[in-house]
């Protein structure tokens, strides 16, 4: 399986501290060494980093650890691969436009006999991961409008995510850059950071940032992830079949159905 990571905040933001903790996990303590991506939304673009190496080794993810971009929305994947060749075609975070949008997809898991009907959206590689990014894609531009309303969008990736989790496990991160919707069926966790801020550690690398130092007190920095990075927080664990909608750090829409 591979390991997922996303922050929602109400400023721009940077993600060198967690995404120093993820890239560990690429081949240094954990198996995850089949390639790694991560998208930055800058207003309406995305600033990309992928590479088809182990990201605890790989010189561009040490350049991302140490390059502070800022943004509201970010998403980021390690691989470790078990459908498709380690390419960098095959690696996440997937990205195609919608609606004058881009939209950023990454997923953990794999499902049983899936087949994307054909539509506007194909793959470019072999994952099935991306294959079920252009399947969800295909069925919003068929079913939804571009002036729909945020809830009316937000039904409709759920039913979609209900359906794909009845074949396996699908863990979801997708970003439209307005908001970050997720979706749970084995493994995710999440932290919201806001005053008063205080230290914290990673648990894969020795590396302890004193948020309060780096923020402001109207600062909201929400973090999404397979398995918590830091061992002296508390991480709110999501139940199998739980969603929630995040958007300038925040809960804004929420559900959950027992699988």
């Amino acid at each position: 399986m591979c390991e997922l990571l996303a922050m929602s905040a109400n400023t721009p933001t940077d993600l060198c501290f967690s995404f120093t903790g993820l890239t560990r996990r690429g081949g240094e303590t954990g198996p995850h060494k089949d390639g790694w991506g991560v998208a930055f939304y800058e207003g309406k673009g995305i600033r990309c980093f992928h590479d088809a190496d182990a990201s605890a080794s790989s010189r561009l993810a040490e350049v991302v650890q140490t390059h502070p971009i800022k943004s509201e929305v970010a998403v980021c994947h390690i691989r470790q691969a078990n459908v498709g060749d380690i390419c960098l075609a095959n690696t996440h975070p997937f990205i195609r436009e919608l609606w004058g949008r881009y939209w950023v997809f990454a997923h953990n898991g794999q499902l049983s006999g899936f087949s994307a009907k054909q539509g506007f959206y194909e793959p470019v590689g072999t994952t099935d991961s991306e294959a079920l990014f252009c399947d969800m894609l295909n069925h919003l531009r068929l079913n939804c409008q571009r002036d729909d309303t945020m809830e009316q969008m937000v039904e409709k990736l759920v039913s979609l995510s209900r359906a794909y989790a009845s074949a396996g496990v699908f863990n979801l991160l997708l970003s439209n850059g307005d908001w970050l919707f997720t979706y749970c069926t084995t493994k995710m966790a999440s932290i919201t950071r806001r005053a008063p801020f205080g230290p914290a550690r990673l648990k894969d690398t020795d590396v302890t940032v004193d948020f309060e130092a780096e923020t402001t007190a109207n600062d909201i920095v929400s973090v999404i992830v397979t398995e918590p990075l830091t061992t002296d927080e508390t991480w709110d664990i999501y139940k199998p079949g739980e969603w929630r909608l995040w958007r300038k750090g925040e809960v804004v829409m929420n559900g959950y159905q027992r699988i």
